[in-house]
């Protein structure tokens, strides 16, 4: 059962993910998918509310999304982002938001900045790229080798997110902890 508090908490991060989709896409121009913020959002959501709440927020910006809302980066939305070379990315959000949330939770009586960084690159960096390569080779019709090479190109970017999400998570945690251990 949810709480008040919970339901604010996932509401309010459903926000920052539509407000991170503000910030312009960077196209990189081999492959069908932006550079965004918005996957900072999936590391920050699990790693400040936890598994459950931060999985929660993402499903309910996805739904926004879904509901024809232009929340995605480059004011994206409605059920077509959901059948497009993207599709394999969103889906992998709430996944990653997870796996980042219980990762953290599971260090929680020992957290410190290595292990947030640990747990945002596994499931904001591992967790959504398997799943959003395997999505964009099955959907955009490209070798699951070529859209892995090109996914390559995102990593140095994503591993800068890591650092700031862990930053922002562990100040966060320290002065207004949402997870209880």
């Amino acid at each position: 059962m949810l709480s008040t508090r919970d339901i604010v908490h996932i509401a309010l991060f459903a926000a920052i993910m539509a407000a991170l989709g503000l910030m312009p896409p960077v196209p990189v121009g081999f492959v069908p998918v932006p550079i965004t913020a918005q996957s900072m959002g999936v590391m920050l959501a699990g790693a400040i509310l936890g598994a459950k709440r931060g999985a929660l927020a993402i499903v309910l910006f996805l739904a926004l999304v879904a509901i024809g809302l232009p929340l995605l980066s480059g004011g994206r939305g409605g059920l077509g982002v959901f059948f497009g070379p993207t599709a394999g990315f969103l889906v992998s959000w709430p996944i990653g938001a997870f796996v980042t949330g219980w990762l953290t939770e599971r260090f929680w009586k020992r957290l410190n900045f290595g292990y947030l960084l640990a747990a945002c690159a596994a499931g904001g960096i591992f967790v959504v790229y398997v799943i959003g390569i395997i999505g964009l080779s099955l959907i955009a019709g490209l070798p699951l080798e070529k859209a892995a090479a090109g996914s390559i190109t995102f990593i140095p970017g994503d591993l800068i997110k890591v650092v700031i999400a862990a930053f922002v998570a562990k100040t966060v945690n320290r002065s207004y902890p949402v997870i209880r251990a």
